[in-house]
């Protein structure tokens, strides 16, 4: 397998800046269900570090991972931050004691969460925020988005994000707004957001897609071992190189909480599917 670098992936361009279409998402540095400290605090800090050093420049978390747990260790592992690197957090969700997750998209939940990554990331604007919309009653999304808009205007964030979000979400976000990026579900076995990426796609917004590598079904592990014996790369380099093959704003976010593991999902940056690969994929 190629040697691990980000940059293999090649670039997509994230509003004003260019960058590897292989990122990290921090949701796996916490503990089991992602709540309380990881099972091994060095091992998280060199996660982050190593994925920087391989030319990770997107960072995806939020405060409700652990809560507080994922941005503390990114914080600690690598602040001062480079200067090219874009931390995108995310608001909308929350925590209960009990670790379950709910719907927090309120104008003072949004702020609430707002503060809360500034504080525990050490920054004073956020480079993207993710406004991931949850159904609340009585809260309306162009509420909530504009809640977002006021927090930019506010010097507090630097772009505007959007997750789970349907298409119509989207074009009522880009009329009144520029967009920075977009983060829904999406894999080979569930591609039902194909519209989403491809509104990305005619406008340059990159994809990060969530859970990738849990959209199975369909056939699809089996499709994926049987291509990765064919390039000696693993099941999971190519559900990974698919997507980089899927479309040029895409820019997948694996996490995971063990530098090998990391090294592991970087490689596929470098792997290159042939025509006949992406066929018996998608048949």
């Amino acid at each position: 397998m190629p040697v691990p670098d980000a940059r293999a992936a090649g670039t997509v361009r994230l509003a004003d800046c260019d960058v590897p279409r292989l990122g990290y998402g921090a949701m796996r540095l916490p503990g089991p269900r992602v709540w309380g400290p990881p099972r091994d605090r060095d091992e998280a800090l060199a996660v982050l570090r190593r994925a920087v050093e391989l030319g990770v420049r997107v960072i995806d978390t939020a405060w409700y991972y652990g809560p507080d747990v994922a941005n503390e260790l990114i914080a600690a592992a690598l602040r001062p931050y480079p200067e090219e690197l874009v931390l995108v957090t995310k608001l909308g969700g929350a925590r209960r004691d009990d670790g379950s997750w709910y719907a927090a998209v309120t104008a003072a939940e949004l702020r609430a969460g707002c503060e809360r990554d500034l504080r525990v990331l050490g920054l004073e604007a956020i480079p993207v925020v993710h406004l991931r919309w949850m159904d609340q009653p009585d809260v309306r999304f162009e509420d909530a988005l504009g809640t977002t808009l006021d927090l930019r205007a506010e010097g507090k964030i630097q772009r505007i994000g959007l997750s789970n979000v349907t298409l119509d979400q989207l074009e009522q976000a880009l009329a009144v707004t520029d967009v920075a990026t977009v983060s829904n579900q999406y894999g080979l076995g569930l591609r039902d957001d194909q519209p989403v990426l491809d509104r990305c796609a005619a406008a340059g917004i990159p994809y990060l897609p969530f859970f990738p590598l849990l959209a199975g079904g369909g056939g699809a592990d089996d499709r994926l071992a049987a291509v990765a014996v064919r390039h000696g790369a693993t099941p999971t380099q190519v559900a990974l190189a698919w997507l980089l093959a899927r479309s040029p704003v895409m820019l997948p976010i694996p996490g995971t909480s063990r530098v090998a593991h990391l090294e592991e999902n970087l490689a596929a940056g470098g792997l290159k599917l042939t025509e006949e690969d992406l066929a018996q994929l998608e048949g």
